[in-house]
């Protein structure tokens, strides 16, 4: 691969994770985030491959699938039966911050992300890690949906946003992980995924919802 093309393809899959991060802000309907969020993996399995030709790394190829399969597949199916089953609103009608301050949330996460990101971008200067500022924004705004959403299953959307810029960074960082290390975070991230989807419908039976500030109601 050219290192034109690899640029270009890499500058590609970056936008596609951040683009998507953004929109994860910018919608309330469930159904719409879930498919967002599987496009994000979608575009982290491209970043993968993109890298995974760059090096000539069957390896990296393999873990590219990996994440294709898991992160664009698996996790958004058992985020869509979650919500096919779910008894409540399908749309996220009360966050904390409304969509304006969320947009500029991100604006502002952006902005931090990349004056934390240079002291790493200049230890080793590449089209990698020139990128490495996404990963962290895709990072910071995992995290800001997770403590701005009320639904349960909007904060886990949020905790998968934060995994995939965890990823996303960690490729970029160094591209020679291990096939090992990567299957077993992707096995640990499935498995976080599947607690939390029991803990979310056991909450469903028990209280009729998961929107968190009426269960602290309960609480009180």
């Amino acid at each position: 691969m050219g290192e034109s093309l690899y640029v270009q393809l890499l500058d590609l899959a970056c936008g596609g994770l951040l683009l998507t991060s953004v929109l994860v802000l910018w919608r309330r309907e469930l159904a719409v985030i879930i498919r967002v969020f599987a496009l994000q993996g979608l575009a982290l399995a491209i970043l993968v491959g993109v890298l995974a030709a760059h090096e000539n790394s069957l390896d990296l190829w393999v873990v590219a699938i990996g994440v294709l399969v898991l992160r664009a597949g698996v996790l958004p199916y058992l985020l869509r039966r979650a919500l096919a089953s779910a008894g409540e609103s399908r749309r996220e009608t009360r966050p904390l911050v409304n969509v304006a301050a969320s947009l500029l949330a991100a604006a502002v996460l952006t902005l931090l992300a990349y004056a934390v990101s240079q002291p790493l971008v200049r230890l080793a200067p590449s089209a990698a890690t020139q990128a490495i500022p996404v990963g962290m924004t895709v990072v910071l705004i995992g995290f800001f949906v997770l403590v701005t959403r009320r639904r349960a299953l909007s904060q886990l959307v949020g905790f998968l946003l934060m995994d995939n810029g965890i990823t996303a960074v960690g490729f970029l960082t160094t591209a020679e992980v291990s096939l090992i290390v990567e299957l077993g975070v992707s096995l640990d991230v499935l498995l976080a995924a599947l607690v939390l989807q029991v803990l979310t419908a056991r909450m469903r039976e028990t209280f009729g919802d998961t929107d968190l500030d009426e269960l602290r109601e309960l609480r009180d």
